[in-house]
């Protein structure tokens, strides 16, 4: 028997536990006080939904990867299938959801943070590189969230002209640029300084302003301009 099925060996530990200390009621007593481990067995049910969720977290890594897999992998491990990865992936996506700035509040960037809290649950946890634009009116108005590149953001894959395309379509004076870094280590490298300062020379020769470029994770960010690096 393989080590992922070794859980069927013995009894679910879900039978010694007192009915107030199972997930399903932990969750509904205090959500926020749940661990991953609690809030997941939750989501997958059945007797063995603790140690399936240990079995996912151990698969995945974190509740990150566990975000990036495919539903498939997930039905993959035993006593998951389809209906339950489903369910994880809806519960994931939903949260994902939850962090997104609601669609009908007109959002103003004042600061670095507030760009931030719009492009971190966009791509912090994406797997690979992904740069945004985020195109601003005079008042500092989101006008629209453009991807401009997905893959290696670096100074051989990208075109600076289609970084300010999004802003011409609104005839925007200025914008803020986004991407990831799949490693979860927002340190700026030189080749993201580099093509900053490419950018903002750039946007001084078209009249757009470049105010920003922030690097993001899921929950970081580092703002080049705050860091004085690549703007004047």
């Amino acid at each position: 028997m393989t080590a992922q099925l070794s859980y069927l060996e013995t009894p679910p530990r879900l039978r010694y536990l007192p009915q107030r200390e199972r997930p399903v009621n932990r969750v509904i007593r205090d959500a926020e006080g749940c661990n991953l481990i609690e809030l997941l067995a939750a989501i997958v049910g059945g007797p063995n939904q603790l140690e399936i969720a240990e079995a996912l977290l151990a698969q995945f890594g974190d509740i990150h990867g566990l975000y990036r897999a495919h539903a498939t992998e997930i039905a993959s491990i035993y006593g998951v299938g389809d209906n339950t990865a489903a369910r994880i992936q809806a519960a994931l996506s939903l949260a994902k959801r939850l962090l997104a700035p609601p669609a009908d509040v007109p959002r103003m960037i004042n600061s670095p943070k507030d760009a931030a809290d719009i492009v971190c649950p966009m791509i912090g946890h994406q797997d690979q590189e992904h740069m945004l634009v985020i195109v601003l009116s005079t008042r500092n108005h989101v006008l629209d969230v453009v991807e401009v590149y997905r893959g290696s953001v670096n100074s051989a894959q990208v075109r600076i002209a289609e970084l300010f395309r999004p802003a011409f379509r609104y005839n925007a004076p200025a914008i803020i640029l986004a991407h990831n870094h799949p490693s979860s280590d927002v340190s700026p490298s030189r080749e993201d300084i580099s093509l900053t300062r490419s950018i903002v020379e750039a946007g001084k020769l078209i009249d757009i302003g470049v105010l920003d470029h922030l690097i993001v994770s899921a929950s970081r960010y580092t703002s080049l301009k705050e860091r004085k690096l690549a703007f004047a």
